[in-house]
């Protein structure tokens, strides 16, 4: 309900649609095909509004060519996987430097092989850097637009080994669980900055992260939630104007508030691997993008039990 929209609603009635709302609940209605045709849109606070664009736009009579004029665009992509899956689905698409044009046409339908999600895949493989440990993600990418296979770098960085075949990604940690902290520009890869800050609030050097100012319209103001609870636990964490500045400090346990955030959620987790005492006010959160969350991360630390 609180999600930005009116990105959305005002594009979609420029293009000839009624929508009833700038907020849900919203009521969206057309009289026949609309027509389409150009708009432009500024889309810095989230790719969504691209994308969701895109994805309609084969129905329309003239197709529909967008334009984003505004701050940095992020999560760039997500706009490439939205793309690459209309071009799958025989959709002409041309595109530029912030502007795509799909044309009209029949979206054809067949078999189609859907990725694991690799953010989700995310705090799992944290898991094993945190805790010495090891964790195998079977059927991971050879090749993928997703942002969550950044993530294999960025274990790297932060001092664990990561080997990939064919067949599985496995994460490693270090024997002892040490961390190092990351200076990274997150801007196309912002979904994943709760995994990566739960990381940096565990490692042994500071760690900026930037780019992300756009994280202050998801579920929560992702950077404001993030600073407040890494802090209640005895952490450092300062607010950039972009991102956030995390340095070493001990942390002790205590209760991690979730704001309905599904990866504000498993956030906590990560952190509750290595701090005792810590305790996550609502993990059911997590049903939002992974059902069942809770059941695997227990099955990961006792495959046996």
């Amino acid at each position: 309900r609180v999600r930005p929209m009116a990105t959305m609603a005002k594009a979609l009635r420029e293009l000839g649609v009624e929508v009833s709302s700038d907020t849900l609940p919203m009521t969206v209605t057309s009289t026949g095909v609309p027509a389409g045709g150009e708009i432009t849109i500024d889309a810095s606070g989230s790719s969504q509004f691209v994308s969701g664009l895109l994805l309609s736009a084969p129905r329309y009579g003239n197709g529909i060519t967008v334009r984003h004029e505004g701050g940095t665009l992020p999560s760039m992509p997500h706009i490439e996987m939205t793309v690459a899956m209309l071009r799958q689905a025989g959709i002409t698409v041309e595109q530029g430097e912030n502007w795509w044009k799909v044309h009209p046409g029949t979206i054809q339908g067949g078999t189609w092989n859907i990725e694991p999600d690799l953010s989700n895949a995310t705090p799992f493989l944290a898991a094993a850097a945190v805790t010495g440990g090891s964790l195998t993600v079977n059927d991971w990418p050879a090749t993928t637009t997703q942002p969550g296979d950044a993530f294999r770098q960025i274990l790297t960085d932060m001092g664990a080994t990561v080997e990939q075949t064919p067949e599985y990604l496995r994460a490693v940690g270090n024997p002892d669980g040490r961390i190092t902290g990351i200076d990274l520009d997150m801007s196309q890869i912002g979904e994943l900055t709760p995994t990566v800050a739960a990381l940096a609030a565990l490692a042994e050097t500071p760690s900026r992260l930037t780019g992300i100012a756009h994280l202050r319209g998801h579920e929560t103001d992702r950077l404001k939630a993030l600073a407040t609870e890494i802090n209640s636990l005895g952490g450092d964490v300062t607010e950039l104007d972009d991102g956030l500045q995390i340095n070493p400090a001990p942390l002790h346990g205590g209760l991690w508030h979730a704001y309905a955030d599904h990866r504000m959620a498993t956030a906590g987790a990560i952190i509750g691997l290595r701090v005792e005492g810590v305790e996550v006010d609502d993990i059911d959160t997590t049903a939002k993008t992974l059902p069942g969350f809770a059941r695997m991360w227990e099955k990961m630390l006792n495959p046996n039990g």
